[in-house]
């Protein structure tokens, strides 16, 4: 089994036709030509609305058994109050998805609102148990609340996902904050600018990557995670790195430039199935009669 696992926030981006993805690409074919090329996703859509049983095993039919959806749980667990009162929702929902996906289902992770801090801990400690003790599938955490990332605060959060054999999402938002101007400015759910606490748990690690729309400000921040990784992979750490952008248009090559990276590094990791993938036929007649 492979530890590393590279992918994107989202399979279907209209403005990838006839780059990442087939010129002709249709709609609903979109999700089925994405898993010829990287081999998992970010399952943002349950974050607003839990898919439906034949949509999940659509997406099922559509990938290869290799193929990882990593869902986020919805917002109306981790955004609605106090999550004890959620645990029922959170465990039908893993169970939900489950049933679709089967063996297609990687980790969840978990997004707490900006306003959710280390006071709510115990609180949050007691869906995390509830979590273990019934669902086989890890969770990850990610926090938003400023004083997670406090060295102390931080270590009693590491220390409980570790007993439990769950780990913490990694958020690097550096690049889209790495000079004066503002790439998210059209975006109206911007990522918030927090400190990179990259220390994974439990064997398994979460990278969800901001980058930035210009290609060479990300260049500093992927050496420095193919460095990282490469360390983790060697470690027997399994990673997934999730590239995004405010413009997701780049996101795909920002992706394979880390791999080729990584490669060039000798990192354990396979060949990236995009470049795997044959080159679109040219239409006959594309270029005039008797080309």
């Amino acid at each position: 089994m492979t530890l590393f696992h590279l992918g994107l926030a989202v399979w279907g981006f209209d403005r990838w036709a006839g780059s990442f993805l087939p010129t002709s690409v249709r709609k609903a074919d979109m999700l089925r030509r994405y898993a010829e090329r990287m081999d998992c996703v970010e399952g943002n859509d349950s974050f607003y609305g839990v898919p439906s049983a034949s949509t999940l095993e659509r997406r099922a039919r559509q990938t290869p058994e290799h193929f990882r959806f990593c869902p986020k749980l919805p917002r109306s667990i981790s955004h609605e109050g106090l999550l004890a009162a959620q645990i029922a929702a959170a465990l039908d929902f893993a169970a939900h998805m489950h049933a679709g996906l089967g063996p297609r289902l990687g980790p969840f992770f978990l997004q707490l609102p900006p306003a959710y801090g280390p006071a709510d801990g115990p609180d949050l400690a007691r869906l995390l148990n509830a979590w273990r003790r019934r669902v086989a599938h890890p969770l990850l955490v990610e926090v938003r609340h400023p004083d997670w990332y406090t060295e102390h605060l931080g270590a009693r959060l590491d220390t409980l996902l570790s007993r439990l054999g769950l780990s913490r999402v990694v958020l690097d938002t550096r690049p889209i904050y790495s000079g004066g101007d503002d790439p998210q400015a059209a975006n109206p759910r911007k990522k918030p600018e927090l400190p990179l606490h990259a220390h994974p748990v439990s064997g398994r690690a979460m990278v969800r990557f901001i980058s930035h729309p210009d290609p060479p400000r990300n260049d500093r921040y992927l050496a420095e995670w193919a460095e990282r990784v490469h360390r983790w992979l060697e470690e027997g750490i399994e990673v997934y790195f999730f590239v995004h952008c405010p413009d997701d248009f780049f996101s795909p090559e920002t992706a394979r430039r880390f791999h080729r990276l990584l490669t060039a590094r000798g990192a354990p990791v396979g060949p990236l199935r995009w470049d795997q993938v044959p080159a679109e036929p040219v239409q006959a007649g594309l270029f005039g009669a008797g080309s």
